[in-house]
């Protein structure tokens, strides 16, 4: 059987979703500093949506 994607039926695509992830998780980060590169690609994600991502 396939495994399902644990970030399927989000907003965002998964490779931003696990970019974001994975920046945060690695490197010793606020969401903010996750977010503002995000945003300077273009991508307008909130603070909270990262933390709800990660949690």
């Amino acid at each position: 059987m396939p495994r399902k994607s644990p970030v399927k039926h989000h907003r965002f695509p998964t490779d931003i979703i696990l970019c974001a992830m994975r920046w945060y998780l690695r490197y010793p980060s606020s969401y903010r500093d996750v977010v503002d590169p995000l945003e300077a690609c273009g991508t307008a994600i909130d603070r909270s949506t990262v933390f709800l991502w990660v949690q």
